[in-house]
């Protein structure tokens, strides 16, 4: 996740592409055809509510058909970066399970091909920036840095979006504000770095977010080289994933709009 904001612009910047029949019935017969509709659509209604929705978990931008341009996400922006937990504007969803949030970041960091393909782009990147020189060049640089910014992806994932927010009962899901003046939204993206939705509906300080990315860069210790290790570089690792972690959601914020206004998708 290292520099990840010149990837991110470069990403930004790349031109990527029967009623006949109910008239014969018989009087007598109307009310019994229309108490069974009746327990019949009671009956579909209520299969409908008790069974689990999978947009609780990856929201779907199929919803809404009205509103195709207003706040849409997808599940990857730019079609390489994961985006799965980015929720559409004006949508509430119902707090998610622990098993939800571990799904929610399979496939947001683990199981997805766009957690491989954005992988290779942040390798590529550290290795042409040549960021960790200890890694060393050419092909088996290459695989190092991938590698290690695999596990980065992976670890950060699961400690923002499943095991932290399990702890703290934090949905770690990103509401799309939508609608207002751009440095409004900005102002909202930035601040949900800090502030988040908790299972109950409410606000709380963003310790999903925090304390996660805090947990990510202390791990990282255990397999960069010693360079880029100790508690100052474990520091400067987590202001990264932080920074990293706001303009993520600058871009959710405004992924909806560049598909749109730039990329001309409508729905």
């Amino acid at each position: 996740m290292r520099d990840i904001r010149t990837a991110l612009f470069v990403l930004a910047t790349l031109p990527i592409p029967g009623a006949c029949c109910a008239q014969q019935t018989r009087i007598d017969q109307k009310p019994l055809v229309s108490q069974r509709d009746q327990i019949s659509e009671s009956s579909s209604e209520s299969s409908e509510v008790d069974t689990p929705d999978e947009a609780a978990i990856v929201p779907s931008s199929k919803s809404n058909k009205n509103d195709d341009s207003q706040g849409k996400q997808t599940k990857r922006m730019f079609w390489v970066v994961p985006n799965f937990g980015a929720v559409d504007a004006n949508e509430q969803l119902p707090a998610l399970s622990i098993g939800d949030k571990f799904a929610l970041a399979a496939h947001d960091g683990l199981v997805d091909y766009s957690t491989f393909t954005w992988t290779g782009i942040l390798a590529a990147q550290g290795l042409l920036l040549n960021s960790d020189p200890e890694l060393g060049r050419g092909i088996k640089g290459y695989g190092r840095y991938y590698w290690r910014n695999y596990v980065d992806g992976v670890s950060g994932t699961f400690f923002t979006e499943a095991i932290v927010p399990s702890i703290t009962h934090e949905d770690p899901r990103y509401y799309t504000m939508g609608s207002g003046g751009f440095f409004r939204r900005m102002g909202y993206a930035i601040s949900r770095t800090f502030v988040t939705k908790n299972d109950s509906g409410g606000e709380e300080f963003n310790w999903s977010e925090v304390g996660g990315n805090a947990l990510e860069a202390g791990l990282s210790n255990g397999y960069y080289p010693p360079q880029e290790r100790g508690v100052s570089q474990t520091a400067r690792n987590w202001a990264t994933q932080m920074e990293s972690a706001i303009l993520n959601h600058i871009f959710q914020e405004f992924w909806p709009d560049i598909r749109r206004d730039i990329f001309r998708v409508k729905n």
